[in-house]
């Protein structure tokens, strides 16, 4: 016997959790299936002792969605978040520098977020009794088929256990090399930028004073985005952590990192020069950690019964910190679009091949905008290209114009928090 549910989300992530909740706080029957175990109380408490050289920028609107499911209140609860009011961009090659936020009249930016501080509080959330009702979770089985019964039946889902799931909406949510979109047949186009990003925490000699920094160098971008304060000594020396994204290209990345593995000092050294010292020198360095960089993006977001969000739909280039805060946009604009079309037909339609298409008409175009000019911003200040003088010349003084400019400043600043 299938278990039935109004819609199926697969892929228990951050995007595929906050989508979960929203619509079981609309009272709609929704199932997530995430092939990760479940972690216990005891799980959790341990993963909060050690500090992830990882964050996410969560934008202004990203936040008001986690406020609106209920995990933002324990995240604030818990402390474990850096706010930040100000964004400082400059370029080692040239003048010119673009400073974000108001330092006299500080206000919210964003924060930066570990990604499990995140995902705790919202499983949290899905035990609480005012979305349990309509919510299950089915953790640590992997799906196996996904089978299509028709416009009016949806999707019956397989797992590796035997159970069998159906819903009129199956949602991937599944991440970047999501197995809904392959099942589904949907194409991706893709970019390789042919560089590595090094991830890592390190310890400032300066505080971050709630500044989050990106040097544009000419091997790639240098971002240090200042970290959650976890530990008593932490909390007594505060805001000295920052978590470190930096892109190189392949072989440089690769050259560093297997250096690091002879001396433990090399890389921290290197990092502390390449950040031209911006506070000040680097006193300890943990969790190091690497990935490649590429951006893509689905063909089609959506087919009969079928919608992707999130990472499954789009991923683009980390420099801005934009990834996650584009998949909290599909999920407000997903669950409206929905609700419009479910309210609008008396509860009769959801899900509708129409309703879906009028959300992929709304959030393609933009993540096409943002994942390009994401990779127009890599292409002009690193690489071969961005090396030719004229180019420098002409960055340079358009940076320095721009910085100039406050309505163009607030303009960037509003977009950047996704407003």
């Amino acid at each position: 016997m299938a278990t039935s549910a109004q819609t199926l989300i697969i892929g228990g992530g951050i995007v595929g959790a906050t989508l979960a909740l929203k619509l079981a706080q609309q009272q709609q029957k929704v199932t997530l299936i995430d092939a990760r175990p479940a972690l216990t109380e005891a799980d959790w408490q341990q993963k909060l002792l050690q500090r992830d050289a990882r964050v996410f920028a969560l934008s202004i609107a990203s936040i008001e969605l986690l406020k609106q499911v209920g995990a933002w209140q324990l995240i604030a609860k818990s402390g474990r978040k850096a706010d930040y009011t100000q964004m400082q961009v400059w370029q080692q090659d040239g003048r010119g520098e673009l400073n974000f936020g108001d330092e006299a009249v500080p206000q919210l930016l964003g924060s930066m977020v570990e990604p499990f501080v995140i995902e705790q509080s919202l499983y949290q959330r899905m035990a609480a009794d005012d979305v349990s009702e309509y919510l299950t979770l089915v953790a640590g089985h992997k799906v196996t088929l996904l089978d299509w019964r028709g416009t009016q039946q949806g999707y019956e889902v397989h797992l590796d256990n035997g159970q069998t799931l159906q819903g009129k909406l199956l949602i991937g949510a599944d991440g970047r090399g999501s197995l809904v979109r392959r099942e589904a047949g949907i194409e991706l186009d893709t970019l390789d930028y042919h560089q590595t990003a090094i991830c890592c925490a390190i310890k400032t000699q300066q505080p971050h004073r709630a500044t989050a920094r990106q040097l544009m160098l000419p091997t790639g971008t240098l971002a240090l985005l200042p970290l959650a304060d976890v530990t008593e000594d932490d909390k007594a020396n505060p805001q000295h952590w920052q978590s470190v994204v930096w892109s190189l290209p392949r072989n440089k990345a690769l050259e560093l990192l297997q250096l690091n593995d002879i001396d433990r000092d090399s890389l921290r050294t290197e990092l502390a020069a390449a950040s031209q010292y911006a506070l000040g020198d680097i006193e300890r360095l943990e969790s190091v950690a690497s990935f490649p960089l590429t951006a893509q993006q689905a063909k089609h977001y959506v087919k009969e019964n079928l919608v992707l969000v999130g990472d499954a739909a789009h991923g683009v280039h980390p420099l801005a910190g934009q990834g996650l805060n584009l998949g909290m946009l599909d999920v407000a604009a997903l669950v409206a679009t929905l609700f419009e079309d479910y309210q609008r037909s008396g509860g009769k339609c959801w899900g509708e091949l129409a309703t879906l298409r009028r959300y992929e008409r709304t959030r393609r175009p933009h993540n096409s905008v943002m994942m390009h000019s994401f990779s127009l911003m890599n292409w002009l200040f690193a690489g071969d290209f961005a090396a030719l003088r004229p180019v420098q010349q002409i960055r340079s003084e358009g940076m320095y114009q721009v910085g100039k400019i406050k309505p163009l400043m607030r303009f960037f600043t509003q977009k950047a928090s996704g407003l």
